[in-house]
């Protein structure tokens, strides 16, 4: 029987320590722009309506770096191995970042967006595939409850820092912050299931291998539409909550960062008792249906419950946050359904996948606000995402007690 000690002490060792702090500043990166949106657009000359419709394609540029990385990291995580994803990912956004620190211009900025998010894409896929397969089945749900929950701490981090210092400044520390640790991952080993896997002959990272199959190609689509109303929420509702607080005629403007940074705090706590939620019950699915059903009532209340008061609609934020907090036992779920020469390529393409998705959710909201207005066109999006994610989640199979030493056959 494992002791709470022996627990603590699997933890605690480097790779998993590692692999949360390299989500940390993933997440800080990815949601600096978020915070620092309106205040870097209105320096380089943007105001008005532009605010949001260069955001959004500021957003998008972002998301199909991720979209592009997703594929290009899970694939190498697989055929190279999950320690090549860690380095190459965060040196690729560390760097991006910092150039981000000196854009003059629009065009600059949406290139350097597409740069970063294509090296931001690598880092939770391979960090979670990492923890999944050094730790016991037993507790591996609290490991990757622990990597989740210091990235949203890393998104919080973003909201501290682009308020005590200029937004310029702000990408220049997440690029410090990525280069230094990288100093740590020099001593981290790889997956000993994956050096094992890697000596017998069998493909690794085929992409084809994922369409070959009626069965994995179900799966696979499965995970990334369980996911969809996570960035529906992050992307679309917080992002651009100055724009819905205006709608919905608040007492007084909200401060995207702020929103940003209180429904991240909201997940924190989330992310914390659907993990533990999780171990208790022996399921992912039980939870993740359970932090659907909540994110649906506090989306409604969003956007339809009579809230005017600024101070209410932060709260409402935090409440949202927590609801998202089922985002790493879906990607958790997602690396326990694939064979070990697949693992990296879905736990790393399915989380970006679902990032990427803010590109279509957003052109439909766009596409439906002058009909329905900034409400309703949200709404109407936000009912559809939740509806496919929860039949999505029906045809999962449970995956807490299943043993991840196993490969996909061709």
């Amino acid at each position: 029987m494992t002791t709470n000690r022996t627990v603590i002490s699997q933890l605690l060792q480097l790779p998993v320590l590692v692999a949360a702090l390299g989500y940390l500043v993933d997440m800080y990166d990815l949601f600096l722009f978020s915070v620092v949106r309106v205040p870097s657009l209105k320096a380089l000359g943007v105001d008005g309506d532009r605010l949001l419709s260069d955001g959004i394609l500021l957003l998008n540029s972002q998301m199909a770096g991720l979209l592009i990385g997703g594929i290009f990291w899970g694939i190498l995580g697989d055929k190279r191995g999950r320690l090549s994803v860690l380095f190459g990912s965060i040196l690729l956004y560390s760097l991006a970042n910092i150039a981000n620190g000196f854009v003059t211009s629009l065009d600059q900025y949406a290139l350097l967006r597409f740069v970063a998010g294509i090296g931001l894409a690598g880092e939770l896929g391979a960090g979670i595939t990492l923890v999944t397969e050094i730790l016991p089945k037993e507790i591996r749900g609290y490991g990757t409850t622990l990597v989740a929950t210091m990235g949203v701490l890393g998104a919080i981090l973003a909201y501290f820092v682009a308020d005590l210092f200029d937004w310029r400044i702000s990408y220049f520390i997440g690029g410090g912050m990525g280069l230094l640790l990288l100093i740590l991952r020099v001593n981290v080993l790889e997956s000993g299931i994956f050096i094992k896997t890697k000596q017998r002959v069998l493909p690794r990272g085929n992409v084809v291998m994922l369409f070959s199959s009626p069965t994995r190609l179900a799966k696979y689509f499965q995970c990334i539409l369980v996911g969809l109303p996570i960035w529906f929420v992050v992307g679309i509702l917080i992002t651009f909550s100055p724009e819905f607080g205006k709608a919905l005629g608040l007492s007084e403007p909200v401060v995207a960062g702020k929103a940003v940074m209180l429904s991240f705090s909201g997940q924190v706590l989330g992310d914390l008792v659907s993990g533990f939620l999780s171990q208790y019950s022996q399921s992912r699915k039980k939870v993740i249906r359970l932090f659907m059903l909540l994110s649906l009532v506090f989306m409604l209340v969003y956007l339809l419950a009579p809230v005017r008061d600024t101070t209410l609609f932060y709260a409402v934020c935090v409440c949202l946050g927590f609801a998202n907090g089922y985002w790493t036992l879906f990607v958790t779920i997602a690396a326990e359904l694939f064979g070990t020469n697949l693992r990296a390529t879905v736990a790393t393409t399915v989380p970006n996948f679902v990032r990427g998705a803010t590109i279509p959710l957003s052109a439909l909201f766009i596409q439906l606000k002058p009909a329905l207005g900034t409400v309703y066109s949200a709404l109407t999006v936000g009912l559809l995402t939740l509806a496919v994610a929860l039949i999505a989640l029906t045809y999962l199979a449970e995956t807490f007690t299943k043993d991840l030493d196993y490969v996909e056959e061709v």
